[in-house]
């Protein structure tokens, strides 16, 4: 079972806020779900979610976009919040020490309502970035890594673009071709659509 929200707020890096609207993507059964991204709204993701029990909410990176309804959505679940510390100095510029994480780890498994997703850290857009892979499901949430039409962006501070295309080449286009890749923002792909271009990225720089 999978539910996608869109939420509407800001992102802001390095002295710039721009307009955003995120998926916020609820995965489980009808008893238990986890939350791919708290974004904007905790209320209106909590109200997605039901009477559901949350049993984590995971990050797929610490840009403020992606974290910001978090720590309310953790207060109004009593779920805990799943990040890679390598975004740490990320998760900082929008939370004190006040709001903990629990660390993930590449490899790592969480299970929910039936349905096994592996952590796969993809570094690149954030140095903590990870996408989660269903292989049962033939489904990727690649949060900002992976996008309809190319890698997320490198431009900011903690980014890199080397090592997005590195990220997108060894850990993503590996997947079936099949694999349904849920995004952080925008519409939804296929590794097969996206795996013809990778040279292209490369050629443009971003």
């Amino acid at each position: 079972m999978l539910d996608r929200v869109i939420t509407s707020g800001t992102f802001s890096l390095d002295g710039g806020t721009w307009d955003v609207d995120n998926n916020v993507w609820v995965v489980g059964d009808a008893r238990e779900v986890i939350v791919v991204d708290a974004a904007h709204d905790a209320r209106a993701i909590a109200d997605r979610v039901g009477g559901r029990t949350v049993k984590a909410i995971v990050c797929t990176h610490a840009h403020n976009d992606h974290i910001n309804a978090a720590a309310e959505l953790a207060d109004l679940t009593g779920a805990p919040i799943l990040l890679h510390p390598a975004d740490q100095v990320l998760w900082e510029q929008v939370y004190d020490d006040t709001v903990p994480y629990q660390p993930l780890s590449d490899g790592e498994k969480i299970e929910v309502g039936g349905i096994s997703l592996e952590v796969l850290h993809t570094p690149g857009h954030a140095p903590g970035a990870v996408c989660l892979y269903a292989p049962e499901s033939g489904t990727v949430f690649s949060g900002d890594t992976l996008f309809k039409g190319g890698p997320g962006a490198t431009g900011r501070s903690h980014s890199s673009f080397e090592q997005i295309i590195e990220s997108i080449r060894e850990r993503l286009l590996v997947l079936p071709g099949e694999t349904v890749v849920h995004t952080g923002h925008g519409d939804s792909t296929t590794i097969r659509a996206e795996a013809p271009h990778l040279e292209e990225w490369i050629a443009r720089g971003h």
